[in-house]
């Protein structure tokens, strides 16, 4: 039987647009539902000013097609959430749904929960990172209403095993629980030829180049990238660096001859980056978000076949078990340069199945109707 879905979520995240970079988890997996024959409706609140229209959303030929509505948070905080909520009541009225998915933040969260009980629907709360460590969760009274709601919910999914038992732990959820991990696109992130990457993004064809296409935070810990490079350059003329990512303002990022920083790439040309270096780095800091991280970054890499170094930090360490030469401690310039300098030497391809969206919206799927039916 088909279900009836909808999807609360803010529409920027991880430093991309839902609708306008047709990106990600909270993209790719109602989208997926819909193409296993689900109707799903989605309302996605800008931060940011967008034109406030419904949008039909659809990879082309597949059949899966999902409603979108975009509203806009506007100027005023206060006002622009309590006409979110309004409008979202309506909307969420008139589509009826069977369940409610409630994601990205814990604001959502919480709208989602009072949404489900004002329309007597089921509501899952999905988790795709440690919500704790983000700012807008430590505002005044914010933490414990978002633990009370999690703990209330009929469902709770989380990205990573590492999450699930922390929220098992400490929030004690009465409702079901279980990891849907977030996939890659398939079509996107697979190996392809270095020489005509290169080519395609003005590398040099003969260079070593390591590198990272992502967010260049202080808080991923990508100083010890930059650092560790500047270690690795004065032993190696024929070593570059390549980044690609939104950053800091105050991030000090190397500048010369050797370091080739793209900027933020299209979406699309992310798979063509990774496939262009010899070692890609994933950083990450050990800390609050980190430990509890899945980042989707290395499975992007470990899609392209690109020889991976990764941060010691939290899932990566299940993730690479088998594979400890790929790991460096988190904020040790020198251990990641040690680590870069064996992947260069002998080269490791991690031999990992990397799901994509569709294996964890098959999941998904199959948890949702758990929910339905009350088991």
């Amino acid at each position: 039987m088909a279900l009836r879905i909808l999807v609360l979520t803010k529409r920027q995240y991880m430093a991309k647009d839902l609708l306008d970079d047709r990106f990600g988890r909270f993209r790719e997996l109602p989208l997926e539902l819909a193409k296993l024959g689900h109707e799903i409706s989605g309302i996605c609140l800008s931060y940011q000013s967008r034109r406030e229209e419904m949008t039909i959303d659809t990879d082309g030929g597949s059949g899966g097609s999902v409603t979108w509505h975009s509203l806009n948070l506007g100027k005023f905080i206060v006002p622009g959430l309590i006409s979110y909520v309004l409008r979202g009541h309506k909307l969420a009225k008139e589509f009826n749904p069977d369940l409610i998915w409630a994601c990205s933040d814990a604001f959502h969260v919480i709208v989602g929960a009072w949404l489900a009980r004002s329309l007597r629907v089921k509501c899952a709360a999905d988790l795709y990172d440690n919500f704790e460590a983000f700012a807008a969760t430590r505002l005044t009274g914010i933490m414990p209403l978002f633990k009370r709601t999690v703990r209330n919910a009929d469902g709770v999914t989380c990205f990573s095993q590492r999450l699930a038992e922390h929220v098992v732990e400490h929030y004690r959820p009465k409702g079901l629980t279980d990891v849907i991990e977030n996939g890659i696109r398939t079509d996107l992130f697979y190996p392809r030829d270095p020489v005509q990457c290169r080519r395609q993004l003005g590398l040099p064809q003969d260079a070593k180049i390591i590198g990272t296409a992502g967010a260049l935070y202080r808080n991923r810990a990508i100083e010890t990238l930059f650092r560790a490079f500047k270690l690795l350059a004065a032993s190696d003329e024929n070593l570059h660096l390549a980044i690609a990512g939104p950053r800091d303002k105050q991030n000090h990022v190397p500048v010369g001859p050797r370091v080739h920083d793209l900027g933020i790439l299209p979406w699309e040309q992310v798979p063509v980056f990774i496939n262009a270096l010899d070692v890609a780095v994933s950083c990450y800091r050990d800390s609050e978000l980190g430990r509890y991280s899945f980042p989707q970054k290395a499975y992007e890499i470990i899609g392209c076949k690109t020889p991976l170094v990764a941060a010691a930090v939290g899932t990566m360490n299940e993730l690479l078990a088998a594979y400890p030469e790929c790991l460096f401690q988190s904020d040790s310039p020198e251990n990641l340069a040690q680590a870069v300098r064996n992947q260069l030497a002998t080269p490791t391809v991690i031999d990992l199945k990397v799901p994509g969206w569709s294996d964890s919206a098959r999941r998904l799927e199959s948890f949702f109707r758990g929910l339905s039916s009350g088991a």
